[in-house]
């Protein structure tokens, strides 16, 4: 099997998987409320452009935001435009939580890539670009 690369990238994520979970669980946070903090450091959005800009499904992010709501990390309010939709915002405490989270994060890949020279991960992220472009619905 390790001559596979679907496998060895099956596995790979997989631990990398755990590193996110487990690290990020240790101050109270998930791999979800990284990304969109760090998504609204860009600027407010509706649920939906967050769903779209992260990735994370839109049954996924009403409990997502409600925990970083309840946490004082965001604040969502009627879009002016539009008052059936919700526009988010990261609030001044959620700034300070999307850099700790963001450190946090990078001592992750520092784990995750530890065998690695910075060569080597510079070359793994620029394949995994590659593959992930290839992957990309037309």
């Amino acid at each position: 099997m390790e001559h596979l690369p679907s496998w060895l990238l099956t596995q790979t994520a997989a631990h990398a998987g755990r590193l996110v979970t487990e690290r990020f669980a240790e101050v109270g946070a998930r791999g979800y409320h990284y990304r969109l903090l760090e998504t609204l450091l860009g600027g407010p959005a509706s649920q939906a452009e967050l769903g779209r800009r992260t990735g994370i499904h839109l049954s996924d992010m009403v409990a997502v935001l409600n925990e970083l709501t309840a946490d004082g990390y965001v604040e969502r309010s009627p879009d002016p435009a539009d008052k059936r939709r919700n526009v988010v915002t990261i609030t001044d405490r959620g700034r300070e939580r999307a850099a700790e989270l963001a450190a946090r994060a990078e001592a992750i890949q520092d784990e995750l890539l530890t065998p690695l020279t910075a060569a080597e991960r510079a070359e793994l992220v620029r394949l995994l670009s590659l593959l992930r472009k290839g992957a990309a619905p037309a």
